[in-house]
């Protein structure tokens, strides 16, 4: 399934903290097919303390480490909205090997979430 879209997308394994950045800033929740924004850790209890996820970063944890409740934390948020990098997109046409921008980038998706907040 990535190889089909890896020409669209570009990926990586971000740190903890890229993580914790994006959930402060861009983290929005879902409640009934609408885009809330986290604003208390209450917010995150009422919806995730069964799986003892009671705080934001208790949220963060379970994501950053792929804990055993990682599919509801991650289906709890709703997708980040992104703007582009603050000095553009390098070459689109390229992977990211080949000095483009598509593609796997490891660790140096971390350089790319800084540029995008």
């Amino acid at each position: 399934m990535l190889k089909l879209i890896e020409p669209y997308v570009t990926f990586g394994y971000p740190n903890v903290e890229s993580i914790r950045k994006l959930v402060y800033k861009r983290g929005f929740m879902k409640e009934d097919g609408a885009r809330i924004p986290i604003q208390s850790n209450e917010q995150i209890e009422k919806h995730l303390g069964k799986y003892g996820i009671i705080c934001i970063e208790d949220l963060i944890h379970e994501i950053a480490y792929c804990g055993p409740h990682f599919k509801e934390a991650t289906n709890f948020l709703w997708p980040f909205k992104l703007n582009p990098p603050k000095s553009g997109f390098n070459v689109k046409r390229h992977s990211f090997i080949q000095g483009g921008d598509w593609g796997n980038r490891e660790e140096y998706i971390n350089d790319l979430i800084s540029k995008m907040l």
